[in-house]
């Protein structure tokens, strides 16, 4: 690619690049929170754009750079607006810029929705094959939103021959829609009534709602020595937290904005509540769990190296294929 020029990348043909792609996607997942884990990364507190008088709506920046045989900077610009739902829209929508890390000129644009919700999914199911010491006889979804379509695929994707999905969401049509779309893999989903029956029945169980605030106050119903993916950051009440065994992405960025790990750390004015990271455990540093009957809550804030993981894949296999729009001489002449 010519230096002044540089590829956009919509977001059919992101999805197209990394359909079948799951294994690669894990690996490039797993490389990144080594790399971050290892100090291999620059990544500063996400930026949350926030409107007046809107609790509910935002905008969030997630500027990062990935080392360890990345070599990759950009930034991920994401909206999650809910009430999009009510319009037939997507809650979220995003765009990925990736630069090089060696001259900050910009050498991709691309869609960063499908991304995001990839890199999240590949998240969720890594630390889940590496948190339960087996296959789970089912999975509990709650929130049927692309986010847990993604989780859904990946756990696939680490565990071939996992059978029994228990959904559940606050609206009841969209539980059915997510029921039918897992029809193209051979999976038998049970849509339920009630959030509990999915915590009752699922040895692993991911939550990804739109929720602000805290809505499960006991985890009384919850398999021992299951593994919450608690993705939405948010459903969980410090209290069900303080009497869990804790795994997060990153302990200060995930102490932030109101989620249910800050709110528990305001609680007890430390994090001590915290065992490890997910990096500690994919580099077998991390302490032993204490119980092994107790329910771990994996807690992801979302890092933006992840994003630059897999946008980076998605740049070589536009390149390769020649796939995407080339802008020629996007950049400034001297």
């Amino acid at each position: 690619m010519v230096s002044g020029d540089v590829l956009t990348i919509n977001g059919e043909d992101v999805r197209v690049l990394l359909d079948g792609r799951e294994q690669e996607i894990l690996a490039a997942v797993a490389a990144a929170y080594k790399a971050h884990g290892r100090g291999d990364s620059s990544l500063p507190h996400s930026h949350f754009l926030r409107f007046p008088a809107d609790e509910r709506n935002r905008i969030i920046a997630l500027p990062a750079y990935l080392g360890d045989g990345f070599g990759i900077a950009g930034l991920k610009w994401i909206s999650s607006f809910p009430a999009n739902l009510e319009q037939g829209l997507n809650r979220a929508s995003a765009v990925i810029i990736l630069n090089s890390a060696q001259t900050g000129r910009p050498q991709a644009i691309m869609e960063g929705s499908v991304v995001s919700a990839k890199r999240t999914g590949a998240s969720a199911a890594l630390a889940a094959s590496r948190l339960i010491a087996r296959q789970p006889r089912a999975v509990g979804i709650i929130g049927c939103g692309p986010i847990n379509f993604e989780v859904t695929r990946f756990l696939l994707a680490v565990w071939p021959e996992l059978r029994k999905f228990y959904v559940f969401d606050v609206d009841g049509e969209r539980a059915e829609q997510f029921r039918q779309k897992c029809g193209q893999w051979n999976v038998e989903v049970e849509v339920v009534p009630e959030l509990t029956t999915a915590l009752r029945e699922g040895e692993v169980v991911s939550f990804a709602t739109t929720a602000g605030t805290p809505h499960v106050f006991s985890r009384s119903a919850c398999i021992p020595g299951s593994t919450i993916l608690h993705i939405s950051l948010r459903d969980l009440s410090p209290e069900v937290i303080l009497s869990c065994d804790n795994v997060v992405d990153d302990v200060a960025h995930v102490c932030r904005a109101q989620t249910s790990i800050h709110l528990a750390e305001q609680l007890t004015g430390n994090t001590d509540f915290i065992r490890c990271t997910l990096a500690e455990v994919l580099e077998g540093t991390a302490p032993t769990k204490k119980d092994p009957q107790s329910v771990t809550v994996f807690s992801p804030f979302g890092l933006g190296v992840l994003d630059l993981a897999v946008a980076q894949l998605v740049m070589e296999l536009a390149s390769a294929e020649g796939r995407g729009t080339l802008l020629n001489n996007f950049l400034p002449t001297n």
